[in-house]
């Protein structure tokens, strides 16, 4: 039975919830995937850090309430987070990465995972930002040292959508997608359709949590543009910069504009996507589209994502789930960690 100690960077919802799976599922786990995990290192900016290398217990770590410095209530822990001593000394063989990221530097996440590669250790972690900004690095980082660097839930949680096509549409010709990778755009524009104004829907998807205070990324389509950048890169090697992909959001639809083409069954939606052109170069774009009624992306409603491959031998293949979440998306954690372990077995 093989037992792979884990270190969490970041003790969010994320990574919070992955702790939760441990505490709820661990057991199952050995019989069902063959490991099981033990956390034995934490670091978080607000709550500290701690490490233990014979192993931490996840139900406390789950319980510990989200206070400043909380770490430095259990016995060896600290107000102080030591990302650098966790990721690099608490004997760890996987570091979780899940932090809050700068989009623009990919940081600190980036060095986070530059810091575990390094160590020689398998980096799993649901930012985008690294990945979309430093990705062939850090792939060639983790090649160098014999490890695996995963990131299943960069794009939409715990929906497996680079896997999936990776893996199960290997031979299909992939040839483009598009997709509705925000959830709180789709959101905002599923309640502009119920009547309310782009303000009030925005409002509404804050009150939900879906939205942050400054709900710009999502709205104006700076998120779906470094999803869109990972998709492409890995799915076209199509090498691409964030700038090359062409942006613009949803604020300019109005609900009059929803309303016109309603009775046609045509529906606005924000759409990332990226599809190879004849010379062999790959254009990608987000921007809001009016989709036809016939379009496999048009009934997808809600914080709901979905991406539509366009491939050779299947036509239009379609794949939705979630794309937000505290379980979704440490179960992306989980699946990467799943991959690591086939992997080596």
């Amino acid at each position: 039975m093989t037992e792979y100690k884990i270190a969490l960077v970041g003790f969010g919802g994320v990574n919070r919830g992955l702790a939760q799976l441990i505490v709820e599922r661990n057991a199952a786990w050995q019989t069902e995937l063959g490991f099981s995990l033990k956390i034995v290192g934490v670091s978080d900016l607000f709550l500290g850090s701690i490490c233990d290398p014979t192993g931490l217990d996840a139900a406390h770590l789950v319980a510990l309430p989200p206070v400043k410095g909380a770490f430095a209530q259990l016995a060896g822990g600290s107000a102080e987070a030591f990302n650098e001593t966790v990721i690099k000394h608490s004997r760890a063989d996987i570091i979780a990465e899940a932090t809050f990221t700068n989009p623009v530097d990919g940081e600190p996440a980036a060095t986070f995972c530059r810091w575990a590669l390094e160590a020689g250790k398998h980096v799993v972690t649901t930012n985008k930002g690294p990945i979309a900004l430093h990705g062939p690095e850090l792939s060639q980082l983790a090649k160098a040292n014999g490890v695996s660097f995963e990131y299943e839930g960069a794009v939409m949680s715990g929906t497996p959508v680079l896997r999936l096509a990776r893996q199960s549409l290997s031979g299909a010709g992939v040839r483009g997608f598009e997709g509705i990778l925000n959830g709180t755009s789709n959101y905002v524009l599923t309640r502009m359709e119920e009547g309310l104004s782009f303000a009030e829907a925005v409002a509404k998807a804050q009150e939900l949590g879906y939205a942050e205070a400054d709900p710009t990324a999502d709205v104006e389509g700076h998120d779906v543009r470094l999803k869109v950048v990972i998709l492409a890169n890995e799915l076209l090697n199509a090498r691409l910069q964030v700038g090359d992909v062409t942006c613009s959001g949803i604020s300019s639809i109005s609900t009059a504009d929803i309303g016109q083409v309603r009775a046609s069954g045509a529906r606005w939606k924000l759409i990332g996507s990226a599809h190879r052109e004849g010379d062999g170069s790959v254009r990608a774009s987000v921007e809001a589209c009016l989709l036809p009624s016939s379009h496999p992306l048009v009934g997808i409603s809600g914080a709901t994502n979905a991406v539509s491959f366009n491939t050779e031998l299947l036509g239009a293949v379609t794949v939705s789930g979630p794309g937000a979440g505290r379980i979704e998306t440490a179960f992306a954690l989980l699946s990467d960690i799943i991959a690591i372990h086939a992997a080596n077995h």
